[in-house]
């Protein structure tokens, strides 16, 4: 497979996962989400869950299967991110490793093409969804309120070089 396929989401949300409905999953037939924590939940600077993530996480749960699955190795940040939202986690998951997105998949007894790989990054988050065979849905990263000004280098340089690979990254409309 190319490097423009495996970079290539299946859909380009365009916004924060704030923005995932459960009528957009009812249409891509999908019964479960991984969930990237750092930047596509909280932001990396932030210690806590919003109240509108959690109220998101309540809409989204009883038609989903929900799995934390982060590359972050902090057990102190994500597990206290994942009991707020009372979700089952991973930490250290070395993403574009699939290793522990099988255990997650593993976990949720679904057909892994049921399941969306849901995160900020392509080059970590979308690649992985895509190495193991998952839908993948790549999502504007969460920002913090006090640091509005705050950029985004590595994820900008990575939807340039993905987009020189041949991934085609426009929003969904």
């Amino acid at each position: 497979m190319s490097w423009g396929k495996l970079l290539q989401p299946d859909l380009n949300l365009g916004h924060s996962v704030l923005s995932l409905t459960p009528e957009l999953l009812r249409q891509h037939n999908l019964k479960g989400l991984v969930l990237d924590v750092d930047d596509t939940l909280v932001p990396f600077s932030m210690p806590e869950t919003s109240e509108e993530l959690r109220q998101w996480v309540q809409a989204i749960r009883p038609t989903t299967d929900l799995w934390l699955v982060s590359n972050n190795l902090s057990q102190a940040r994500i597990s206290r991110i994942a009991k707020s939202l009372n979700l089952p986690y991973i930490l250290g998951a070395r993403k574009p490793s699939r290793r522990k997105l099988r255990q997650a998949v593993a976990a949720m007894d679904l057909p892994v093409d049921q399941i969306a790989m849901v995160g900020d990054r392509l080059f970590t988050d979308v690649l992985a969804g895509n190495r193991l065979g998952m839908f993948t849905i790549l999502v504007e990263p969460m920002t913090n309120p006090a640091k509005k000004s705050q950029r985004y280098f590595l994820r900008n340089f990575e939807v340039w070089l993905s987009q020189i690979l041949g991934a085609t990254l426009t929003p969904r409309q």
